[in-house]
């Protein structure tokens, strides 16, 4: 785990909960992901559209580590730190993973898919060749509003 405190992770995570906000505009789940640099520079960013694209793979991380390798112009996604408001699905964790990326924030946690710790810990798995470093919690409140809001409507 990182040992930087929460707070000073906020502003990047606040740009990750402006991203899930724009995949209500497509009714899919809001969930957001900001991929940054060492000197805090925007590389790359997402939000699910597997509704818009009728893609399972379209989730926000995954769509964030494609913009930000393109940007970079490399698969290694050496130090950036990947935001994202929800605690990374399995498919992502294994990208994360393969991408190289450092270190992961994430806003709440996902007690029925998550693989950073919570159903799964594939970032932690020793046996792979790549573990970041994984903070979550940040502005878990807020992150997690926006989920229980959107399936709150949902089942109206």
């Amino acid at each position: 785990m990182t040992t930087s405190p929460l707070h000073e992770h906020e502003p990047r995570m606040r740009l990750a909960i402006e991203e899930a906000q724009r995949a209500l505009l497509h009714d899919d789940v809001p969930v957001g992901a900001v991929i940054v640099g060492t000197g805090g520079e925007v590389l790359g960013t997402g939000h699910n559209e597997r509704e818009l694209l009728q893609d399972p793979s379209a989730h926000a991380e995954m769509l964030a580590i494609r913009a930000a390798a393109q940007q970079i112009g490399s698969w290694r996604l050496l130090e950036t730190t990947l935001y994202v408001t929800l605690e990374p699905c399995a498919m992502c964790a294994g990208a994360i993973v393969l991408a190289r990326i450092p270190t992961v924030v994430y806003g709440t946690a996902d007690p029925k898919a998550g693989a950073a710790g919570s159903v799964l810990d594939i970032l932690a798995e020793p046996r792979l060749n790549h573990r970041p470093e994984v903070l979550g919690g940040v502005l878990q409140p807020e992150c997690a509003r926006l989920l229980l809001d959107f399936f709150a409507a949902r089942r109206r």
